[in-house]
């Protein structure tokens, strides 16, 4: 099976080099030394991408974003939060986890996290739930996530079915 985390970890830097690379090809009329060192730091950053110096490139990425803000360019792009971050890396990744996951795993994977969404949504919606249940589903569904996007099928249903026994204790049906 392909290393699917080094596909996520490749997509989350091409998706930054191309968020970067609009912004920079773009003409705002903003500070042209502060956008040339920009440009510069990006150009870095793909090198090091480009040589498998992910950890270089991400630092020099993060740089990029402290820079605009201190710099105060209002068009810059801004760090996005955790769940955004991930959810345009899933989405980058798509079309090549496509090219190199069978059918029937992606499949598989799609069943389960339909499962896990509407297990997860059932379980929240109950009224009767104490504060650290509702801890344990949202920690749980974290996991399941992490094991869906590293295409690991067995996790993700061992999280699936640890969703649905905490249904069963509490009454939530399936």
């Amino acid at each position: 099976m392909p290393d699917v985390y080094e596909i996520m970890l490749d997509a989350e830097l091409s998706k930054a080099f191309d968020v970067w690379s609009s912004y920079l090809n773009a003409r705002t009329g903003e500070d042209p030394q502060a956008r040339a060192r920009l440009r510069s730091t990006l150009e870095r950053a793909r090198e090091a991408g480009a040589e498998g110096d992910r950890v270089c490139a991400r630092t020099l990425v993060a740089e990029m974003y402290d820079e605009a803000r201190d710099a105060g360019l209002p068009w810059a792009p801004t760090s996005p939060d955790p769940r955004t971050a991930d959810r345009q890396t899933r989405d980058y990744a798509k079309d090549e986890l496509r090219q190199v996951l069978s059918v029937d795993l992606r499949e598989d994977l799609d069943t389960i996290a339909i499962f896990l969404s509407v297990t997860g949504r059932r379980l929240q919606a109950a009224p009767d739930l104490d504060a650290a249940t509702r801890q344990d589903i949202l920690y749980i569904q974290a996991r399941a996530g992490m094991a869906l996007d590293l295409a690991h099928p067995a996790a993700a249903r061992r999280e699936l079915e640890r969703l649905q026994a905490i249904g069963r204790r509490w009454g939530v049906e399936r």
